[in-house]
């Protein structure tokens, strides 16, 4: 391999075209690159998954519009940027191994000018630095020396000389590629140093799995392997049962970079089993002269069961399963046989886990079938590998986790034969019980595979719930719209009497110019100003008037007048032929006023008012014929307006069900302030029928709670009230999002402990 090097970097002198690194780099080095991209793709997935919840929290609690406005522009900014980000980080990856092996003569290494290149002010910049030497020096405490192993063994790769410092793969340069990737986001200090936590949290975490994982495909390439053996931490609590060093290749760390605490955390399960044995848990009943199975024929006897799992699967009993087979064994062979002390230990340790997963209310019931059916794919993991326990990077724990993510909101209700999620899971779980031996690389493969297929479900979820937030938004928007215009209408017409055919204008057609004014330019705008005087001048210049002053200033008044009310019913694009109609009307009218200025003024007849919500009038609300005369024209037909005007959008009813009032200090208003917008909720519609939504956004004009399907549609609306009525009368549940495997795990654990205090 080393010998390949040589040659392809000979080449690589005259080539400068970094757009073309795959013919300059060793084969080993491409696979580590391209395993390291997927891996950092994978993680910068999660942040930006994870960005929004976290801006969303932190703008909850800011102290001023000023701080939110920063943080919902930050949220915003990063959603549009998100892609362009993401390709500009992994470009850079690219690119640094593509200049592994070229020759840079007389220029400067690019990492020491990286803080330079940032045009960022020198407070901004010291903060900045401050965090990403923390961030570096917390990645090196950790990760140190496989870090070093990696820088060594790619220097013997390539012409270009490395330091941890230089390492495409190593912290400092992962975290300047970020900021590079960042530059175009107009976020403040404040905001950019939350993003790098992000990073942190979701990125540089991983990191030492990332090259324990780079320099075991080197050392499978025949890149000093010697290094890997003169580090030796592998410390087991006890001697390993023989068979147990199954082949590993490209699934966990290396055995020298294997911590300690892997092995402690399994040999204190150990203990708490042992302890219990016999007085908690059953004794093991094996015969003085049994003789215990190797871990190789112990994974034997599991692909014979594996191969016979059944379709559906309530309860496995793996003890009673082998226990059979190794009775028929004893027999053929005429000695007793048993399962190992450690092999029965990881055996119990995986039975409880799935009796957790089974009776797991978050996970719907339909999917636990398929998921009971890995039990025996998962034991011989366990049994291969005892970082199974302690891990919560390993790919088996990481599939489990990812499938019951990604069941999360799927209902038993939905088609199961139709549905791709339960297609892929089940793809998943065929693939396990008919390929798995014994070599646990299978399970990365898979989980590789099942992160793109649920990346691409989760882009288009996505993408379908922020139209949905967006609609929600631009809804409540035009509603706080209306009711702003409502008002204007009421003020100035409510228990007036006015000619029936000015009240109609400005009811359906002044109000829709109001509208968009106000959705355009606001409330506090010249132009809306503009638009209200207008109405005022309608009005004032259709009332009786008796001076001469009123008669000179409508004479004046008209013309604008009727300038302004084409020009703004024009803007709204309102229908032209009723608007030709309403200004042959208004011109009569203004005529007939005209025309009786000096004549009393006649008081106005009284009448009783009709039912709520009708326009009452005195006279009949037939318009004069549009041929006939102003001179000839009847007195114009009056109306009082003895409803409040409400204007509705197309299909919308203002009638809402009546809510009960809770006290401010009632516990289930509690329950609806703590939900986070992500959170995944059960509704119980009715005896059979249960609704799995997540929170999407909640529209603090409205006070609406909009929830979502796990395609991002939106399926359910709901006020802060109604949804309070709900938790009390326990109708939602909410479903716990925290790791399935983990909370398996911490439940078996508690479990255990419960039991030895008990016993004792």
């Amino acid at each position: 391999m080393r010998t390949d090097a040589k040659v392809v970097h000979l080449k690589a002198a005259p080539e400068q075209k970094p757009t073309s690194p795959a013919g300059r780099l060793p084969v080993a080095l491409i696979s580590v690159r391209d395993k390291a991209a997927q891996q950092l793709r994978l993680a910068l997935q999660t942040l930006f998954d994870n960005a929004d919840d976290s801006l969303f929290e932190i703008a909850d609690r800011a102290t001023s519009n000023a701080e939110q406005n920063a943080f919902f522009e930050a949220m915003r900014d990063l959603r549009m940027k998100r892609r362009s980000i993401e390709r500009g980080f992994l470009q850079q990856v690219f690119e640094s191994f593509a200049k592994l092996n070229q020759y840079e003569i007389g220029k400067p290494a690019q990492q020491e000018a990286s803080f330079d290149s940032l045009a960022l002010v020198q407070n901004d910049e010291l903060e900045e630095s401050v965090a990403i030497d923390t961030m570096v020096a917390k990645v090196m405490s950790r990760a140190t020396q496989p870090l070093s192993h990696l820088t060594t063994r790619m220097n013997a790769l390539v012409s270009k000389k490395l330091d941890d410092k230089s390492n495409p793969l190593g912290p400092q340069q992962l975290c300047e590629y970020f900021l590079e990737a960042c530059r175009s986001l107009g976020v403040d200090i404040k905001v950019k140093l939350i993003i790098l936590k992000l990073f942190e949290r979701y990125v540089l975490t991983d990191l030492d799995q990332l090259y324990a994982e780079s320099n075991q495909t080197l050392v499978a390439a025949g890149i000093l392997p010697e290094l890997q053996s003169a580090q030796p931490r592998r410390a087991p609590s006890r001697p390993a049962a023989p068979g147990n060093s199954a082949p590993r290749q490209g699934f966990s760390e290396s055995p020298g970079y294997m911590d300690e605490g892997v092995h402690e955390a399994f040999g204190a399960l150990q203990t708490l089993l042992s302890e219990l044995r016999g007085s908690a848990l059953p004794a093991r009943n094996a015969p003085i002269d049994a003789v215990p199975i190797s871990s190789n024929d112990l994974m034997r006897l599991l692909s014979h069961l594996q191969s016979r799992t059944p379709q559906q699967v309530d309860e496995v009993d793996l003890q009673g399963q082998l226990e059979q087979l190794l009775h028929r064994v004893s027999a053929k062979s005429g000695k007793s046989r048993v399962v190992g002390e450690v092999d029965e230990d990881v055996i119990n340790l995986v039975s409880m886990l799935f009796e957790f997963i089974l009776d797991d209310r978050t996970l719907p019931d339909s999917l636990k079938a398929l998921i009971g059916r890995l039990q025996i794919p998962v034991l011989k993991v366990a049994v291969l590998d005892k970082t199974f326990f302690s891990r919560g990077s390993h790919p088996a724990r990481r599939l489990l986790n990812e499938i019951a993510s990604a069941a999360m909101g799927w209902g038993d209700q939905d088609e199961a034969q139709r549905d791709s999620l339960y297609q892929k899971i089940e793809q998943v779980v065929a693939r396990l019980l008919n390929d798995f031996v014994d070599d646990p690389s299978i399970f990365s493969e898979l989980l590789a595979d099942f992160l793109a297929f649920t990346g691409d479900e989760r882009r288009r979820s996505e993408l379908l719930e922020q139209r949905t937030r967006d609609a929600e938004e631009g809804r409540a928007k035009a509603e706080m719209a209306r009711q702003e215009v409502e008002h204007a209408l009421n003020q100035r017409l409510l228990g007036k009497i006015l000619p029936e055919v000015v009240v109609r204008l400005l009811q359906e057609a002044w109000s829709k110019v109001l509208l968009l004014t106000c959705l355009k330019h606001g409330t506090q705008s010249e132009q809306w100003q503009a638009a209200l005087a207008t109405m005022d001048d309608l009005i004032w210049s259709v009332a009786p008037h008796d001076d001469p002053e009123s008669r000179a200033r409508l004479l004046e008044l008209v013309p604008s007048l009727l300038k302004n009310l084409r020009e703004g019913l024009v803007s709204a694009a309102f229908d032209p032929f009723s608007t030709s109609d309403f200004f042959t009307q208004l011109e009569a009218l203004h005529v007939q006023t005209l025309q009786q200025f000096k004549q009393p003024t006649q008081p106005a007849p009284t009448h009783d008012p009709l039912a709520r919500g009708e326009i009452v009038t005195e006279q009949k609300l037939e318009l004069p014929p549009r041929e006939e005369h102003a001179d000839e024209a009847e007195a114009p037909a009056m109306v009082e307006v003895v409803a409040e005007i409400v204007l509705l959008a197309p299909g919308e009813s203002r009638e809402q069900e009546p809510e009960i009032n809770l006290a401010d200090n009632d516990e289930a208003l509690t329950q609806v302030d703590n939900l986070r917008v992500g959170s995944w909720v059960e509704f119980q519609e009715d005896e059979d029928h249960k609704l799995r939504c997540k929170l999407a956004a909640v529209i603090k004009p409205t006070g609406k709670y909009i929830f979502v399907n796990r395609t991002g549609m939106k399926v359910l609306e709901k006020t802060r009230m109604g949804l309070a009525i709900e938790f009390r009368r326990g109708a939602i549940r909410l479903l716990n999002d925290a790791l399935l495997f983990d909370r398996a795990l911490e439940s078996v654990i508690g479990n255990l402990r419960s039991l030895k205090s008990n016993g004792h």
